[in-house]
């Protein structure tokens, strides 16, 4: 999961990925201009959610491009936009959402909870997929759809 910041959204996604896959698939997350450390509220939201937040942390997209990944999702408009050289991957796909960080006040935990409720339905819609049955192009067409 991409994201600009690496702090809220595709940190949410990470470790959804990793605890409603449970070993299926490898997970992992980074940003464009990784923040210094993971937002809060998005340790909030995992936690509430029972979803372990073990092992995240704001990393460079410069760590993930020696490897191939099966998929590469961008989660934010900017990360789509400033990652020219998206990791190497099979299938690359965009689940472009608002940014929960960017909402202060009163409002931040129900954007959070939003963030997470959208992650955890695009991922759940996720694993259901054949991932080994399907070649990139569907899997790419399945991916797009999941995240319109």
């Amino acid at each position: 999961m991409l994201c600009t910041a690496n702090s809220a959204r595709s940190q949410i996604a990470e470790a959804l990925l990793r605890h409603c896959g449970a070993g299926r698939v490898e997970a992992g997350s980074a940003g464009a201009a990784p923040a210094g450390r993971v937002h809060p509220a998005a340790l909030g939201v995992l936690e509430r959610h029972g979803v372990p937040a073990e092992g995240l942390g704001p990393k460079a997209t410069g760590g993930l491009l020696g490897r191939e990944w099966d998929v590469v999702i961008t989660v934010c408009d900017r990360a789509r936009d400033a990652c020219p050289v998206l990791p190497r991957a099979t299938v690359s796909a965009h689940w472009g959402m608002p940014d929960p960080a960017r909402v202060t006040g009163p409002g931040e935990a129900a954007a959070f909870d939003e963030a997470f409720r959208t992650l955890r339905r695009r991922i759940d819609a996720f694993l259901t997929l054949r991932l080994g049955e399907l070649d990139p192009a569907a899997l790419g067409e399945a991916l797009a759809e999941i995240g319109s």
